[in-house]
């Protein structure tokens, strides 16, 4: 029988005993006697008395031996005192957690974004974050950079921070903040010399983009619409490799202005606006609309939007 079926039968079976019986198990196993599991659990000993007689009962078992004045437990008792350690833990912690959650002190937040190098705001964020809520971890989602919004709407995300968002009455989207995308070149290739870039002006060249090549901002929403067809499109999944690429002039990228500060300012490549204006894009932070969302996340989802406004002044 595998573990699915092992789980549907267990939760089809009634429980004979309840928690009230797990602790009187094992505060008198470890106590040794009744008066003393009293004390320990403030319940009198004829209470106590009367609760393991309805244990035994409804077992059908014997679970401790009466030696004088020690309580001993018989196989079945020492059988069930394992099992319910176990059971009084994973309470506990499942306990713990909800109080947590719901007093806003223990939890997770799962993040997640449609690019791999766009956590430039995080360290900030945390750093605050984190002062006030040291028991809430931040768990970043990598493998859901291509397709955040799935993984949110699967409820596999907390917060996602997307650009573009699809029209969904589930998501509830905060906007956070603008960043300029930039074309990218080689110090010595043809369009380093020009004050800006058109799209006609990439006509023949190679672009360099984030896979897959489909979701390219670059071809959707500034070559094809102008009708022009690059000679070649290679995607490639890291920043660092994109930038190496284009600083060797083996082709155009298309990269937001913070992901390339250090490497402009160390000369190895070389950026200029789209067209006349330039081309911006707006940042979201989605989270599910439904669902009671722990207070934390609020708290959060406040200082994403405040850090990213700030972290996005002059960029």
């Amino acid at each position: 029988m595998n573990r699915n079926a092992m789980n549907h039968n267990a939760m089809n079976h009634p429980v004979k005993l309840e928690v009230r019986h797990l602790r009187l198990l094992a505060a008198v196993a470890e106590e040794g006697s009744l008066t003393e599991a009293g004390r320990r659990l403030h319940v009198t000993q004829s209470a106590l008395s009367h609760q393991l007689r309805d244990a035994e009962e409804k077992l059908g078992a014997a679970l401790f031996l009466r030696l004088g004045k020690k309580m001993v437990l018989t196989p079945a008792g020492e059988k069930l005192l394992d099992s319910a350690r176990k059971v009084l833990e994973e309470l506990h912690c499942a306990e713990a957690q909800i109080e947590g959650l719901n007093g806003g002190t223990l939890g997770v937040v799962r993040l997640g974004t449609e690019c791999y190098t766009c956590y430039h705001w995080l360290p900030a964020l945390l750093k605050k974050f984190h002062a006030k809520f040291p028991r809430v971890d931040v768990d970043i989602v990598l493998e859901a950079n291509e397709r955040p919004v799935d993984f949110l709407l699967a409820g596999k995300l907390d917060v996602a921070v997307i650009t573009c968002p699809p029209r969904n009455k589930s998501l509830r989207l905060i906007p956070t903040c603008e960043d300029e995308v930039m074309i990218v070149v080689g110090p010595k290739h043809r369009l380093a010399s020009s004050n800006r870039v058109e799209p006609r002006d990439l006509v023949g060249e190679t672009i360099l983009c984030y896979p897959p090549r489909e979701e390219s901002t670059l071809l959707n929403k500034v070559l094809r619409p102008a009708g022009i067809e690059p000679q070649r499109v290679v995607p490639i999944p890291l920043t660092e490799s994109i930038i190496d690429m284009a600083s060797a002039g083996l082709g155009v990228a298309f990269l937001a202005r913070w992901a390339i500060v250090g490497y402009l300012q160390a000369g190895h490549v070389v950026a200029r606006p789209l067209g006349k204006n330039g081309f911006r894009r707006q940042w979201y932070a989605a989270t599910l609309r439904s669902g009671q969302a722990a207070p934390f996340l609020a708290e959060f989802m406040s200082l994403l939007v405040r850090t990213c406004a700030v972290d996005s002044v002059g960029k």
